[in-house]
């Protein structure tokens, strides 16, 4: 089963998550390989989104935040966009758009950079929100400060984490076909646990020189991809801080653990239908039997007919339709 584990270095601004996803992200895999119209992601893409997942839960179970949190990366690749939301109850699903040949050795620019303008967005998005309201959104670069590609997903988020949350930030990511599994480490700010949407009271000026956090994110580093897929959390965590007093806390396990869960519904698709408008759905409905809808992130299809067309906009506000116009 899929796991959370969250620890605290004792008597230092400093905390950690590890993260593995098993049953949360194969269920995701599945039902991408299930999908007649795709097929199964490419390996490289498939271990770019499982790492993508892995950050996102890690990522959401950081801050106290009642809403999604949405982690995607869009550039000019055969992977067009790549999408993971994360709901407070730390529910994920995560899809791609995949849209050329991508070779099983392929880099993060391979895939998404290919012209150095590729982008990472985070955007936090309330659950309730007052009037006006609007989700709160970073967004950064690919590259480095110096314009270099950023070729491990990892980098780019230590990226985006330093130069809009001003937050020291190490990750070390990895996936499979089976696990996605992830480890943060993350100097706290001065004024408590910090929050991507705002009002971080942060030390500016410590920002990648605070000993204990350099010190103590060395040792993440040496962290290698095959042993974070393969050794459990406690051997883990032993070999690399076992010189350090770590304050752990009851592991998210079970009903608790992250898992895939879709928020996709025959009512939001209903909805989605009513925006395009009566004619262009009668349009739809000239060349076909049925307007058909597929969820992109669990695979879902929703098929709707003339009848059910009809019904859609004779509910909806204003004068009823032509009738003739969905047929």
């Amino acid at each position: 089963m899929s796991e959370l584990h969250k620890f605290l270095f004792d008597g230092l601004p400093v905390r950690g998550m590890v993260v593995r996803l098993t049953d949360a992200w194969t269920q995701i895999l599945e039902r991408r390989a299930a999908n007649s119209d795709t097929g199964a992601y490419p390996e490289a893409v498939s271990n770019l989104l499982g790492e993508m997942t892995a950050a996102a839960v890690l990522m959401q179970a950081s801050i106290k935040f009642n809403g999604a949190l949405v982690l995607q990366i869009f550039g000019d690749g055969p992977v067009k966009l790549a999408v993971v939301e994360v709901q407070p109850d730390l529910s994920v699903r995560a899809t791609a758009t995949v849209l050329g040949v991508v070779a099983n050795e392929a880099r993060v620019s391979d895939m998404v950079n290919v012209s150095n303008q590729g982008r990472c967005a985070v955007t936090l998005d309330p659950q309730e929100k007052f009037a006006g309201q609007q989700p709160y959104q970073g967004v950064v670069p690919l590259h480095g400060d110096r314009g270099e590609k950023l070729e491990r997903f990892s980098e780019v988020l230590e990226h985006y984490m330093r130069q809009s949350e001003q937050l020291d930030t190490t990750l070390v990511l990895a996936a499979n076909g089976k696990l996605a599994a992830g480890l943060l480490i993350q100097r706290l700010p001065s004024g408590g646990v910090g929050n991507l949407s705002g009002g971080l009271s942060v030390d500016v000026d410590e920002i990648g020189r605070h000993e204990d956090y350099k010190r103590i994110a060395l040792l993440a580093s040496t962290l290698k991809k095959e042993e974070l897929l393969t050794l459990d959390v406690d051997t883990i965590l032993h070999r690399l801080f076992w010189e350090e007093r770590l304050l752990r806390f009851e592991a998210q396990a079970g009903a608790a653990a992250p898992r895939f869960a879709c928020r996709c519904s025959r009512e939001r698709v209903r909805n989605m239908i009513r925006s395009l408008g009566v004619e262009e759905v009668g349009d739809i409905l000239s060349e076909r039997e049925n307007v058909e809808v597929g969820c992109d992130f669990c695979g879902q299809q929703y098929r709707f007919d003339a009848v059910d067309a009809a019904q859609i906009f004779k509910a909806s506000a204003g004068p009823a339709p032509d009738s003739s116009l969905l047929h």
